[in-house]
Order: C-alpha cells, then structure tokens, then sequence
C-alpha cells in the first residue's frame, strides 16, 4: 500500500506497484483511488500559499540567520582569514594554496544542492538541517584549534563548506513553500542576512583578533552561530507534504525545457566570473598604494551595499519578474569587473565596490528564482539543486584561474577582462532564456 506521507502527481510515476496475477484487481483500485485522494490533498496545500502571516515570516527570519551562518561567513568572511593565515599560522604557504581552502568552502555552498533538494523533496529536512547545524558549530570551533594545512583544508574548507551547503540550500528552497506572489520580496529579506554576516565577520574579526587572539576571536564567531542556528531549528519548516517524483536523485526531464537548460548553463557561466572582483579588491587596492585597512574595509562596504541590492531585486522580481530584474544588474556586474582594475583612488575604490555589492546582492538574491519557476513547486528542491550544483563547478574554478592569470600577467587588467567577459556572456543566455520563457521580447517574466 501506498505510505500516506509520500504523495504522488499526475505527471510523476504512481506511488504503487502493478499488481501481480495474484493480486486482487480491487486492491489495485484501491491504491489508485489513495493515490488520487492524495494527489488532490496535495493540490490544496500548493495552491493555498499563505504569501505572508506570523509562521511564514518566522520562517523567512530562520532562513535568513541561516544565510547569515553560511554565506555571510564562509562567502563574505574568508579575506580576513586569507590575510592571517598568509601572515602568521600558514605563512610558509603560497597564497595560491592558502586561498584553495577558501575556494572549496564557496563551492560547497552551493554543490551538495543535488542531494538536499532531492532529500527536501522527500520530506527528510529537520533531521539533516539539525544535524548540519551541529556539524556548523563544530567545524569552526575546531577551526580555533587547528595549526597545519591539511587541518585548515578539512575542517574549515571542506566540512565547513559542506555543512554550510546542506544548511543554505534549503533555507532558500523551503521559501517556495510559503511565498509566491511576494516571492522574490522574501528571497531578499533571506538573502540580506549574507550581507549582514560579511560585514559583522570580517569587522568583528580585524577588531577582535588584536584583543583577544585568533583561537577566541573564532570562538565567539562559533557562539554566534550556536545562537542564529538554534533560533533558525525552532522557526524553519516547510508547509506542503512530501512528494516522491520520478527519476531519484536527478531529474533529467527537466534539462528537455531548454529554457532551464540555457539558465543552467547562464550560471555556471557566471560563477567563473563572479567572485574574481571580490577576492582580489583588498590586493588590487593595496596594489595601487592603499593602506591595508582602508584596502579591507572595501570588501566590508561591498557586503553592506549588496544588502540594497538584494532587497531592491527582490520588489522589482516581484513586479517585472525575477529574470527582468537580474539581467541589468548582472550586466552591471560584468561592466564593473571590466572598470575594477583601472580604480586607483580611494573614492574610485569606494565607488566600484558600492556598486558592485548592490549588482552581487541582486544577482545573489534572485538566483534561484527562474529555476523555481521553471515547474511544479513538488519538485522544486531536486530542480534547484540541481541548477546549484552546476553552478558551484565554475566557483570552484573560476577564481583560481583569475589568479592564475593575474600571476602570469602581474596585473589585474587580465583578470578583470576575463571575468568580465563571462558575466556578459552569461547576460546574454540570460536574454535567451527569457524569451524562451515568455516567446515574446517583452513582458513579465
């Protein structure tokens, strides 16, 4: 028999098996007629969205401390971790080497979406969100302790990403399940609390570590995260009951929706050219002749800018439609990584990094918007994580072989037309996409 908590859509393989030539026909009709009262349950939750009330906007405040513990840490704080490693605790390691711990950890933000979207999907999310938020916890307190670079590598870039990845992925997808039509509103809100924790991080950090040390200025960015994560336990859920779809962990059929298809490839396009400009501004301003702590604070005023950005993307996704609004801003970031090498003043400096923290927050914000519309809100983890996974292959590359470029040139003119290269190009898939989408050159989408 069909287990009630497992519901099955029309489109997607039945939830139960042929009968055998000694199975009674009137039990196969049975389970039809479960499948079918289970199916219409399910259509009711999914068209009931609330779109607002005191239990959805708990959940958007746990999804944004959430993103505050995962991407505000792990993708807006490492600067100030390269910086000391490079100094003091790893300084017989090449930057290069050093700055792979801090690649892997932004690439497992994003690639363990193929197997948190498929086990959302299915229902399994308190039990592996509780279990990533101890293993979180864990993993940067046993970041204080470590003193060689296999220690670094494991616990702070690979676990700490994996952790962060497993927490970040459903915090966004969970949102579909109680915003539509202010949707792209709540993914703002969500995504504002990564700007929060890369400002607080690296600020606490260059503060704290002066006064108290590395291994306690780390610890307390532990006890920070045993709070927000505790509070985001108790308030995140989701609101439709699980579904089985078809095709386990991956789901192919999607990928025949070419619009899909050119998005996935849109972002992956995107990541190799995304996080150049972030990594290396500290470098390039000191490069120009900045002192240190004004060439730091300008990656703090580009995190604080991107949460205008993503508030603002989020009430224009919501009116002109999520893909409307991140193409201009997408755009901008590919014009501004092409400026980036030729700012040599401080407000020069200060201008391109606001401006580029407002275009990151939007594009950041609204980037699994269009992979959430491209279907059935049943299987919208396995599609979104799918789309996340694709994309984490070019973040993990797509710094490295900036800074590879920058080491063979000695500038940064090289990198920056590299990666803004990529960003245009993924601007112009995105033009693509939406008039797959829409079949017309204007219009909502």
């Amino acid at each position: 028999m069909l287990d009630d908590r497992t519901l099955v859509l029309p489109d997607m393989e039945l939830g139960y098996t042929t009968a055998e030539p000694d199975t009674a026909p009137d039990d196969q009709k049975i389970d039809e007629k479960i499948s079918l009262d289970i199916t219409d349950k399910y259509a009711e939750y999914a068209d009931g969205v609330p779109d607002g009330g005191f239990k959805a906007w708990s959940v958007i405040v746990a999804s944004n401390l959430a993103t505050f513990c995962t991407l505000g840490y792990v993708g807006s704080s490492w600067g100030i971790f390269q910086e000391y490693y490079e100094r003091v605790l790893l300084s017989n390691k090449s930057p290069s080497t050093i700055a792979w711990i801090g690649s892997v950890q932004v690439t497992f933000i994003f690639l363990p979406g193929l197997v948190t979207g498929r086990l959302f999907d299915l229902g399994h999310f308190k039990i592996p969100y509780l279990i990533a938020s101890c293993g979180l916890i864990v993993c940067t307190f046993l970041t204080a302790e470590c003193k060689q670079y296999w220690q670094f590598f494991l616990a702070q870039g690979l676990f700490t990403g994996l952790f962060s990845g497993i927490l970040y992925g459903q915090a966004i997808t969970v949102v579909s399940h109680w915003f539509s039509k202010k949707k792209g509103i709540a993914l703002g809100i969500v995504s504002i609390g990564s700007s929060l924790g890369g400002v607080l991080f690296p600020v606490a950090g260059q503060n704290l570590i002066p006064l108290v040390g590395f291994k306690w200025t780390v610890r307390i960015f532990g006890f920070t995260m045993l709070v927000a994560l505790g509070i985001t336990n108790l308030a995140i859920d989701r609101r439709l009951p699980p579904v089985d779809a078809k095709g386990g962990l991956l789901n192919l059929p999607a990928f025949r929706n070419p619009a899909y298809t050119i998005y996935c490839i849109s972002g992956i396009t995107c990541s190799f050219g995304l996080y150049t400009m972030l990594t290396y501004l500290p470098v390039s301003a000191t490069a120009v002749g900045m002192s240190d702590s004004f060439s730091f604070y300008l990656v703090a005023i580009s995190n604080g800018a991107s949460g205008f950005g993503r508030l603002s993307a989020g009430f224009l996704a919501d009116r002109i439609g999520p893909l409307s609004a991140m193409i201009p801003f997408t755009a901008l970031l590919g014009i501004l990584t092409f400026a980036w090498p030729y700012a040599s003043s401080q407000w020069a400096l200060i201008g391109v990094s606001v401006l580029y923290g407002i275009a990151f927050g939007a594009y950041v914000s609204l980037i699994v918007a269009p992979a959430m519309a491209m279907g059935d809100v049943s299987d919208v983890g396995r599609r979104v994580g799918m789309f996340m996974t694709i994309a984490a292959l070019g973040t993990l590359v797509g710094t490295p072989i900036s800074g590879a470029i920058n080491a063979r040139t000695g500038g940064f003119k090289d990198p920056g037309f590299f990666a803004g290269g990529v960003v245009i190009f993924s601007v112009l898939l995105l033009f693509v996409v939406r008039y797959l989408q829409l079949g017309r050159l204007y219009g909502k989408c």
